[in-house]
């Protein structure tokens, strides 16, 4: 159907931001069981009870609008979602994988303020002065979300997933020196039974020689 106009625009958005909240709903529970840092569990559970909020002022923003909450799917979340999905089925370290998961939802929450500002401007220039106060309730939201997420990942977690890395080179290094120290101590074992073996063949008596000299005196 073609779009002839900025209510049309605006009501095609708001449905596809619809189906991203959903969609975010199912993400988030996976999400929050997957992670071992219990500040980023309670922030993700925190945010699905606001993103549950966020789905309902969108379905008040369309009925405002006489229009139907059903649209397409948000190909845009439903690709960043997967990523993330992905980013989960890895063979990481518990750290490491606490640092993606940050990443993931902030890729969210990206596409959100993005979408959800434009959103904004438009009901406002249309003088949808309570839709543009629904839909400045979640962006503030998403923006403290997105804050919360970057002070967690700067203030521990990313620098857990950095130590990890650090240990685990450590523990190779160690391991590869302990096999050289290993290496080094065989080597030393063998020449020293090869010297020995040496000397002890210089020092045997000629026997032979001495006896056949005597017979010629």
């Amino acid at each position: 159907m073609p779009m002839e106009t900025l209510q049309e625009l605006l009501v095609h958005e708001l449905q596809d931001l619809y189906n991203a909240e959903n969609q975010i709903i199912k993400a988030l529970p996976r999400m929050a069981k997957r992670t071992t840092s219990t500040e980023l569990r309670e922030a993700f559970e925190e945010h699905l009870s606001q993103t549950e909020m966020q789905a309902q002022r969108l379905e008040r923003a369309l009925a405002l609008l006489d229009a139907p909450v059903r649209g397409k799917t948000c190909d845009g979340m439903q690709g960043i979602l997967e990523e993330g999905r992905k980013l989960m089925e890895e063979d990481s370290s518990d750290d490491v994988l606490n640092a993606g998961l940050i990443a993931a939802a902030q890729k969210v929450e990206h596409y959100e303020i993005a979408s959800y500002g434009s959103v904004k401007a438009w009901a406002e220039l249309l003088g949808q002065d309570e839709i543009t106060a629904l839909l400045e309730e979640t962006l503030e939201e998403e923006e403290a979300t997105d804050r919360k997420l970057s002070e967690l990942a700067e203030s521990m977690i990313n620098a857990e997933a950095a130590m990890g890395t650090s240990d685990a080179d450590a523990d190779e290094d160690e391991e590869k020196g302990s096999e050289d120290e290993e290496d080094a101590e065989a080597t030393s074992a063998s020449t020293s039974r090869r010297g020995s073996s040496q000397s002890s063949r210089s020092r045997k008596p000629n026997t032979p020689a001495r006896q056949s000299k005597s017979r010629r005196r």
